[in-house]
């Protein structure tokens, strides 16, 4: 892709102004403000002059080819070549770092995983995929902190809720969101039969800064008693928080011993849910096929089988097969099948700036 100059120019001209106005600002509320657009621009900023410095070369070694120096002109000639050979890369670099971008992309993420159709396997289920994401956070270093949980009778989990922190956490997730289907024996299935179950997953991001408006007449907050597999984690006092946002029905609830914590973390998770449906609407608004794109986070949608006796898991949006799912559900290997994802999402954003471009 031949990037329009005036395209460049027009970042190093923006990255110049943000640096000119960072050095006179004196509000700190504008200073973060910059700062933060600065932090941005800079790894863009950057490529763009490297891929300037180097169209800059190419004239002045083809200009030495014509020098009637040979030993001269081979040079030129090898150093030519290799330009040639860089420049594309540079100029694909240059481009994904200006192509249409998630805004949340840096952000911490909420994780919700539920039990779908198959009954206690269902609950199994959803408790291997937690552990892999729980898994694969650790391997990346992120924190993961459970805000609710609705234990399965024989194991697993009918519904857990868990914040996880840390940097690019809903850029490397959100391709997880939808329907995780699984083909295996059962423990319980005494004739050995393959059943199927499924699992719900969703990542909604949990962006910084994010202004949502939570009237108070708008929630109703109910306290109740936790429950969980007996013994002595369960709490002995009404201290689990339930929060009813009226207008919309969303449903949000915390369940650790402190009742004061507990509020906070259902008001945090309630503006994570009202936040990610105005993302999703607006999704709607720009794009009418947006259930047919890689990163539709549309819950419904089977996205991925996990088939024990093959040891195969297939991501059905790209017609992805891998034949190590042990390795995947461990979360060592997960970055198999989001690596592929996040290259489809990157190649749809090329097309679309290719677009603008023409």
């Amino acid at each position: 892709m031949r990037l329009p100059q005036a395209r460049l120019d027009q970042v190093l001209d923006r990255f110049r102004e943000i640096e000119a106005r960072m050095g006179a600002a004196a509000d700190g509320a504008e200073i973060v403000r910059l700062s933060k657009e600065h932090a941005e621009l800079k790894p863009v900023a950057d490529a763009v002059q490297t891929l300037a410095r180097a169209r800059e070369e190419a004239p002045e070694l083809e200009e030495m080819l014509k020098s009637g120096d040979a030993e001269m002109a081979e040079l030129a000639r090898d150093e030519l070549d290799a330009l040639n050979e860089r420049l594309p890369k540079l100029e694909h670099d240059v481009a994904l770092l200006l192509a249409p971008k998630d805004k949340d992309e840096n952000a911490s993420a909420i994780l919700e995983v539920r039990a779908g159709t198959g009954g206690d396997e269902a609950a199994l289920f959803a408790g291997d995929l937690f552990r892999m994401y729980q898994r694969y956070a650790a391997l990346h270093g992120w924190k993961v902190e459970i805000d609710s949980v609705s234990e399965g009778e024989v194991g697993g989990y009918k519904e857990i809720i868990a914040a996880i922190t840390g940097d690019g956490v809903f850029g490397r997730l959100k391709f997880e969101s939808g329907v995780h289907r699984v083909q295996r024996v059962p423990e319980t299935e005494a004739g050995g039969r393959i059943h199927t179950s499924a699992a719900t997953v969703a990542v909604l991001p949990e962006p910084e800064d994010v202004e949502i408006e939570i009237r108070d007449q708008d929630i109703r907050i109910d306290t109740y008693r936790s429950s969980g597999a007996g013994g002595q984690h369960v709490n002995k006092t009404d201290s689990a928080v339930r929060i009813t946002h009226v207008p919309t029905g969303i449903v949000v609830t915390s369940s650790e011993k402190s009742q004061h914590q507990n509020r906070a973390r259902a008001m945090k998770a309630l503006k994570v849910k009202l936040y990610d449906m105005q993302r999703e609407a607006l999704d709607n608004a720009r794009s009418e096929d947006r259930k047919s794109q890689v990163g539709s986070g549309d819950r419904s949608e089977r996205i991925r089988t996990y088939n024990f006796p093959q040891g195969r898991v297939t991501d059905h949006r790209i017609n992805l097969t891998l034949y190590n799912l042990p390795k995947i559900l461990e979360g060592e290997a997960l970055d198999d099948v989001i690596n592929p994802l996040i290259a489809e999402d990157q190649a749809a954003r090329l097309s679309a700036l290719e677009d603008e471009f023409n």
